[in-house]
Formats: C-alpha cells, sequence, structure tokens
C-alpha cells in the first residue's frame, strides 16, 4: 500500500481534543483530594465512592495526551528542519519545565510535609527554609516507613519532561530516517485496519501492562518502563496519524463500537477495582492478569471514541479555540498547585462536601485563567509559561497549535 503525502495542515479537532483532555485533568487532580488514592494533601473526609467516576478517565487521559502531542510534532517537523523542531520544543519545554521546579512545584512539596508532620505527631519533621532545604535536597523529609520525598520534583510536570525527552528521541530518529512521518503512517494505514484497529493496539497495550507493569508507574524517567512503553508509542502513533485522511475515516467508522466497548471496558474495571479495593479477597492470578486486557481495552477503545467523535464533529476552530489552546499551557503548569493549596484551606472550613467541592473546582478554573491572562501581558515571563515570548497581541492573532 502506497500512502500518499497528505494535504492535512489543520487538525482542529485535535485541538479541541487537547483542550478538553486538559480541562478533564484539572478535574481529575481535584479529584485526587477525595479518593482513597495517595496524593499530595487528602481530605480528612474520603469519598471512596468517587473511585468509580475517577476511573471514567485514569485509562486513557495522559495515554491521549501523548498522541495529540505527538501529532502536533507531526505538523511542526514537516515544515522545518531537524534542527529548528528541536530548538523550538526546547525552548518551549524546557524553560517551564525548570522554572515550575523551583516556583511552581514546592508549595506542593510543602504542603505533603505539613500534612504528614500534623497526621505523625513527633515525626521530627520540619519546614523551616522549606525552599532552601526543597532546591539543594537537603529537606530529608521521609517518612516512619523509609519513604522519602526527593527534592527537587517535577510532580505533574513529568509530562513535560517526557515530552521533551521523547521530542528529542523523536529529532534523532528523524536525521536517521529522513521520511520516518510517511512511513509510520503507512505503517499505522496498513496495520490498524478493520478489527486491527482495535485489536492490535488492545493486545500491545495489554501485553505491555502485563510484563512491564511490575515495575510500576514512576514518572522518574529513569526506569519508568511501563510509562515510556505506552506513552512513547502513543506518540510515535500521533505522529503517524496526524495527518492520514485514511485513518481519520477509520476512527470515525469506528466511533460507536470502539464508545460501547470503552463504556463496558469501564464498568468491568471500576467493577474489578471497587470490588478489590482493600486487596481482601486478593484476586486470583488469573483475574488479575485478564483485567490488564480489560484496562488496555478501556484506554484504546476510549482514544478511538474521542478520536472518532471529534473528527466528525470537531471541525471548526475560531477565536475560543484559539485563546483556549495557547492556554492550556499555563493552565497546566499552575492548575495542581492551586488544587493542593486551595484544598488544604478549604478543609479546614469545615464546609458541605459538596459546596467545597464545587468551590475548589471554580477557584481552580479561576485562578488557571487568571494566571494566563496575567502572564501573556508580561514580557520575559510569558516564555516560563510556553507562551513563546510574543506580545499579547501576537498571541491573541496566532492560529492555533496543538503543542
Amino acid at each position: 500500500m502506497t500512502t500518499t503525502v497528505s494535504s492535512i495542515d489543520r487538525r482542529y479537532d485535535l485541538d479541541w481534543i487537547r483542550v478538553g483532555a486538559f480541562f478533564l485533568l484539572i478535574l481529575y487532580h481535584t479529584g485526587m483530594f477525595y479518593v482513597p488514592w495517595e496524593w499530595h494533601v487528602k481530605t480528612p473526609h474520603v469519598v471512596e465512592e468517587l473511585t468509580p467516576f475517577m476511573l471514567l478517565t485514569n485509562p486513557w487521559r495522559l495515554t491521549l495526551l501523548f498522541l495529540v502531542s505527538g501529532a502536533a510534532t507531526r505538523f511542526m517537523a514537516d515544515k522545518t528542519t531537524v534542527g529548528k523542531l528541536t530548538g523550538a520544543r526546547v525552548a518551549r519545554l524546557l524553560p517551564p519545565l525548570l522554572f515550575a521546579m523551583v516556583v511552581i512545584v514546592p508549595p506542593q512539596s510543602y504542603y505533603q510535609v505539613v500534612e504528614y508532620m500534623a497526621s505523625h505527631p513527633g515525626s521530627g519533621l520540619s519546614v523551616d527554609n522549606f525552599w532552601i532545604r526543597y532546591v539543594t535536597a537537603s529537606g530529608h523529609w521521609c517518612g516512619a516507613d523509609g519513604e522519602c520525598l526527593t527534592t527537587p520534583t517535577w510532580n505533574h510536570m513529568w509530562f513535560v519532561a517526557y515530552l521533551l525527552f521523547y521530542t528529542l528521541v523523536l529529532a534523532a530518529m528523524l536525521l536517521i530516517w529522513k521520511r520516518a512521518g510517511e512511513r509510520l503512517q503507512a505503517g499505522a494505514e496498513r496495520v490498524l485496519k478493520g478489527w486491527g484497529l482495535l485489536v492490535w493496539p488492545i493486545l500491545f497495550l495489554g501485553s505491555a501492562r502485563m510484563f512491564l507493569i511490575r515495575f510500576g508507574e514512576t514518572h522518574a524517567l529513569v526506569g519508568d518502563h511501563y510509562v515510556h512503553a505506552v506513552s512513547f508509542s502513543a506518540f510515535l502513533l500521533g505522529f503517524a496519524l496526524a495527518k492520514s485522511e485514511l485513518l481519520r475515516e477509520r476512527l470515525i467508522a469506528a466511533r460507536w463500537p470502539a464508545l460501547g466497548l470503552a463504556v463496558a471496558a469501564w464498568a468491568g474495571w471500576a467493577s474489578y477495582v471497587w470490588i478489590y479495593r482493600n486487596d481482601t479477597p486478593i484476586p486470583p492470578r488469573r483475574l488479575v492478569e485478564f483485567m490488564r486486557f480489560v484496562f488496555a481495552t478501556d484506554t484504546w477503545c476510549a482514544i478511538v471514541a474521542i478520536l472518532g467523535f471529534g473528527a466528525k464533529h470537531l471541525t471548526r476552530g475560531g477565536p475560543v479555540l484559539r485563546y483556549l489552546t495557547l492556554g492550556v499551557f499555563p493552565f497546566y503548569l499552575v492548575h495542581q498547585t492551586l488544587i493542593v493549596v486551595m484544598a488544604h484551606y478549604l478543609a479546614k472550613l469545615g464546609l458541605p462536601q459538596g459546596l467545597e467541592g464545587a468551590i475548589l473546582v471554580v477557584a481552580t478554573f479561576a485562578g488557571c485563567f487568571a494566571t494566563y491572562e496575567i502572564v501573556r501581558r508580561i514580557p520575559g515571563v510569558r516564555i516560563l509559561f510556553g507562551l513563546k515570548g510574543q506580545p499579547a497581541e501576537a498571541l491573541a492573532s496566532r492560529p492555533p497549535a496543538l503543542a
């Protein structure tokens, strides 16, 4: 099969999907304050019943973002040289990453230590001169279980660190393999057809989970085998399908079956997590292995459904999309810190939990919008928030980009 060079140079559907995925991420991290899972700060009144709703996006949200980022990289790579692509991505991603690790992320670690101290009186931990101890890795904040808080850290910014790393790996590939985009597209079109569009990625994701999940999900870059297998593959797949009209049509055709399978897989996965949430009883080994493929089915079918419905219906841009597409990177930088700090103090007010959660969501979005409106108007600061240093007027008129 021969793949012709596509004339596609704009994918508004992927822009909308990227915006929606980042907004869902804000809701997800707000939910992390309430569910039983470990996080930086926790509510005194855990809402265990929220867990199945968190699992609606848990299997696929970041895999989808890596796929969309890979598509964005394809559009950039086809318009410039490898050197300019690398320079542009480093300039866009590295300053915000370093800035966040030194300025934006430390409050998350601070309140994590504060809450640990409150729940473990006599722990001997201290937050005196916190920022200095944070940046010099001299805090020695270790719990009774021997686990220590390693600083400086990138916390939620791991996504940006991985995206930068994957871009550099791809750039090296492009130097060696000049027509990588076209070849990867041809390979994806050849494999992802008929039921293969659903079956082969599910088998890959299930196998990766089967053999690599034992290494955990560390987000530490080194040794994070499972996350790299899934996320880098999604990044490359996005690079391959970005300009393929054929794959776009196949995703549209598969959207309803994929949605049905995604809902069924979510119901199965959520039920499994709920029944065995305390490891009592211990699930049978065969069931554990089977559920890894259920998780994979949820992951891929949800992504296919989102891409398919997006390609079908999200076909127009406009000023709202342009504004939001530029804003999601600053939103991503600050949202988790806003949630951690506000949640810590809201929990002390004794509000009804529903009201507390609503305030937390609204205040987080308001804080994100306010941050974006402020930083995009300050020369020299824009680059620290991934806005490339253009004047605010240029940002308002610039066409949207995927990442």
